[in-house]
């Protein structure tokens, strides 16, 4: 396992501390700016993503800047939005 995980020590099962390690992993990575585009979106507390090129900050998932949830929200603001346009 990583060395993230390894704070865990024995405990909690080997499955649970796997999946532990991924969502860390993922949370650390640089991710797309909404704003400019560029992958340079880290998480600075909970829940809060900045962008170090541009230094859009903004509120996301609280290990991913974009939950699925939020990208399905979006989706459907974004055709209610589009459908008002054409009446």
């Amino acid at each position: 396992m990583g060395d993230s995980v390894g704070r865990f020590g024995s405990r909690y099962g080997r499955k649970i501390r796997k999946r532990v390690l991924a969502v860390e992993n993922r949370m650390r990575q640089d991710h797309p700016c909404p704003t400019c585009g560029r992958k340079a979106v880290r998480r600075t507390s909970t829940s809060i993503w900045e962008c170090r090129k541009c230094g859009a900050k903004f509120a996301g998932g609280a290990y991913v800047p974009q939950t699925p949830t939020g990208r399905t929200a979006k989706r459907v603001i974004t055709g209610l939005s589009e459908v008002d346009r054409n009446e």
